[in-house]
């Protein structure tokens, strides 16, 4: 899977189309949504008691579309003090700010926002399935695409998937989680203060997909998940235990709630516009629109959320949803 996304001779996410040209996120759906970004980071800011610099990093940054929005967004003021980072394998793209540190590590010691919009759904883990007997067994795949039973999972991924994702069904098969729990501890750790959120396809324990959900997309359509360098190869991310390593204030929630408290909203603008103000209507109209596809429940609005602050207080916004609480490793 990691030489399949990242390879430098080939991987996915290196190709010169970038992820946009196969599928479409909530960043390339609305600018609403860098909108949102751009009112959390004003709430971030507030909280952290506007410091000299506030960095905001965007960890998967695609082609900087993100950051991009969320420059155009902010007011003047906070803008003078914003470090952008987008936190990228492939190379800078032409005609992104100048302002932008494009960089392939998470920076350290900074306080501000870390926005990770679908990036912990292509960190690369390994599959097992259950055999026949009851055994929890590496899954292999070979260069045409079938699949075979490989060794049993012992060590840390067994210890893992008791934790998190029990299987004893035969045919179940468990994402091995623990190479994205890593992955977000040590992003995490880059925040002298701040909030982290995570943005991605996600379940919890009580509700953990059977037989998985890997897969993989390419050119908009959804493919078998060949890990040739030729398709995305993604699996939903496991929130619970992604959160659990840190001793956060943590709060998880769906994309509907999150966005509908950061102002993003579906409702129809009132019909009385279109006559005192057609040209107003027809682009309020297309917002709503746009929030509505945001937030739709079985779209976009049903990824998950996960938010920890570090060293701040909970950010305005976010006060009202309810689920927050302190974790303990």
């Amino acid at each position: 899977m990691e030489q399949a996304l990242y390879a430098e001779d080939g991987g996915f996410y290196r190709r010169s189309e970038g992820p946009a040209g196969h599928f479409r996120t909530s960043v390339h759906a609305s600018p609403l949504y860098s909108g949102a970004v751009a009112r959390l980071l004003g709430d971030v800011d507030e909280a952290l008691g506007h410091p000299a610099e506030l960095a905001l990093v965007d960890l998967g940054a695609g082609r900087g579309e993100l950051l991009a929005g969320v420059l155009a967004a902010v007011g003047p003021e906070l803008a003078d003090r914003l470090r952008p980072y987008a936190v990228e394998l492939a190379d800078r793209p032409g005609g992104l700010s100048d302002r932008v540190v494009w960089t392939d590590r998470v920076p350290e010691g900074v306080a501000g926002l870390l926005f990770a919009n679908e990036w912990l759904d292509n960190v690369p883990l390994d599959v097992a399935e259950v055999d026949e007997d009851g055994v929890l067994r590496y899954l292999e795949v070979a260069e045409d695409g079938e699949e075979r039973p490989g060794g049993p999972v012992t060590g840390a991924d067994a210890q893992w998937a008791a934790r998190w994702w029990p299987a004893d069904e035969p045919g179940a098969r468990v994402e091995l989680g623990a190479p994205r729990d890593a992955a977000w501890a040590a992003a995490v750790g880059g925040l002298e203060r701040g909030l982290a959120v995570a943005v991605d396809y996600a379940h919890l324990r009580a509700d953990r997909p059977l037989f998985g959900s890997l897969t993989g997309f390419r050119a908009g359509r959804e493919v078998r998940p060949v890990p040739d360098g030729t398709c995305d190869v993604t699996a939903h991310v496991a929130f619970d235990s992604v959160a659990a390593p840190l001793a956060l204030h943590s709060l998880w929630t769906t994309q509907r709630e999150a966005l509908r408290a950061l102002g993003v909203r579906g409702a129809r603008p009132a019909l009385a516009l279109a006559s005192s103000d057609p040209v107003a209507y027809l682009r309020a109209l297309g917002a709503a629109g746009e929030a509505a596809e945001l937030t739709e429940p079985s779209g976009l609005g049903g990824f998950g959320w996960l938010a920890q602050t570090v060293r701040m207080p909970v950010p305005q916004a976010l006060r009202g949803l309810p689920g927050w609480q302190t974790l303990t490793p």
